[in-house]
């Protein structure tokens, strides 16, 4: 009685309400009233639920977030391994299960926290790991945590790197890499099949296409990452960039050109330059028609092959820019789980310029093939109009980069992980790769290649870089 006596006290002194003296008794009788209690009990229980709710919330972000390593395995040979689950402090775990280990020949005693067995191919795999926490109902939905696990190569085996069949319909190089001048500023992008696609001689998924527009200044980059599981989203990689190139170079309204210049013209002399809301709603506008004749044109491929869309799923990200008088102005794109990023002139700032398809806030990831993500709420958000004075680099990239060098979502906003990247660049890495952001660099182009090869445990996916510089 007294909580709830001391919560109306307060509740009523916040809302500006005295009890005078001669209402004592009364107000007594009110705290005793079952009803009264009841709300009360009520508000304490849901407060209690809040509390839990984010306790659990937070809890399974770190342990989703917490590098843990497990030993390797060697192709052939026996493995047994105890789960770490005290030093790593996951006491408060009341599940945990595994998915793909018995891709390699393993399996997980639950009871015992064993991972056993003879796995009987060497590589590097993502397992997922399910796990349920204190406090969670029973019949709650698991969690999923990637971890990387390694086996060993035997001598005998090692990854194989098989053409492609080139002959196929839907073929496309293993390998691309190129260099172009984009305005004033210079681009380079390379576009690698994954070390998992080249061992069985499968096709590379991922594309990019790019070009200046000579007649209004404007460049335009895209890049997509075809869905591992459809079987011809190398052909829908395809379709997806080749579309945003020739639409905006065909069909991009030349009316909404000139009243960019226009305004731009008129913001010569100032440094910062607002845009204003009405001719963002316009760009927004029109950038969205690219998306649907993405979409659209995939649709009628596919209705036209007789196929289903969903075989040629994929991502897409895509970039605009110009030089105008006082900076750049940038419009970008993005569906998926492909990050675009901005360097600023110094190096010191970087801006994420699309919110990836990815965990809890993307609900996994989404492509331009899915009618739903036009009709979603979230569809506006994946526009972004920018301007910048100037900037040092501009990146669009596959989650075969991502991945294996910023591991997390979050990393991608930090400007120290991005420092790291372009050391990385400049040769500081294990096999001393290095691409020279020069001008007159002619052989930039093979150095990204190059560099595209790093050794990365549990990181095979096809990879494309595309820097603007």
């Amino acid at each position: 009685m007294s909580d709830f006596k001391t919560y109306i006290q307060a509740l009523f002194h916040k809302s500006g309400i005295q009890v005078p003296s001669n209402k004592s008794i009364f107000f007594d009788k009110f705290l005793e009233d079952d009803e009264n209690i009841s709300l009360f009990t009520q508000i304490k229980e849901t407060q209690q639920m809040l509390v839990d709710k984010w306790k659990i919330k937070a809890r399974v972000d770190d342990i989703k977030m917490q590098p843990i390593n497990i030993p390797n395995a060697t192709a052939g040979k026996a493995y047994s391994v105890k789960l770490e689950t005290e030093k790593w402090n996951w006491q408060d775990l009341t599940h945990i299960e595994f998915e793909g280990l018995t891709d390699v020949g393993l399996e997980y005693d639950r009871e015992n926290k064993y991972i056993t067995g003879t796995p009987f191919y060497s590589g590097d795999t993502k397992v997922r790991m399910r796990f349920r926490i204190e406090g969670e109902p029973e019949d709650s939905v698991l969690h999923e945590k990637i971890i990387s696990f390694v086996v060993n190569p035997d001598p005998k085996f090692l990854w194989k790197n098989i053409e492609s069949n080139q002959q196929d319909p839907y073929a496309k190089p293993d390998n691309v890499a190129l260099m172009a001048s984009l305005g004033d500023r210079n681009l380079v992008v390379a576009s690698k099949r994954g070390r998992s696609h080249a061992n069985n001689g499968s096709f590379r998924d991922d594309d990019f296409a790019f070009k200046h527009i000579t007649g209004n200044g404007w460049s335009i980059v895209a890049v997509a990452d075809g869905a591992g599981s459809s079987k011809l989203s190398r052909q829908g990689s395809r379709l997806a960039c080749e579309t945003t190139v020739n639409f905006f170079e065909n069909q991009f309204s030349k009316t909404l050109i000139e009243e960019i210049d226009q305004f731009f013209v008129l913001e010569e002399a100032t440094d910062i330059v607002i845009i204003p809301q009405e001719l963002k709603v316009k760009i927004i506008q029109e950038l969205y028609k690219i998306t649907v004749a993405v979409h659209t044109n995939i649709t009628d491929f596919a209705k036209k092959t007789e196929t289903i869309v969903k075989d040629f799923h994929t991502t897409l990200i895509f970039c605009l820019f110009k030089k105008m008088p006082n900076g750049y102005l940038i419009l970008s794109f993005g569906v998926g789980d492909c990050p675009i990023v901005l360097l600023n002139k110094e190096v010191s700032e970087v801006t994420l310029l699309n919110w990836l398809d990815v965990g809890e806030y993307g609900g996994g990831t989404r492509f331009i093939t899915m009618p739903e993500i036009f009709s979603s709420n979230k569809m506006s958000s994946r526009f972004n109009v920018k301007f910048v004075n100037d900037f040092s680099f501009l990146f669009l990239m596959t989650d075969g980069i991502y991945d294996p060098k910023f591991v997390v979502e979050a990393n991608l906003e930090k400007i120290e992980k991005w420092q790291e990247f372009l050391s990385d660049l400049s040769g500081n890495n294990e096999e001393e790769a290095k691409v020279e952001f020069k001008p007159d660099n002619k052989g930039i182009a093979y150095q990204l290649d190059t560099w595209l090869d790093f050794w990365s445990p549990g990181n095979h996916d096809d990879r494309t870089l595309a820097i603007i510089y």
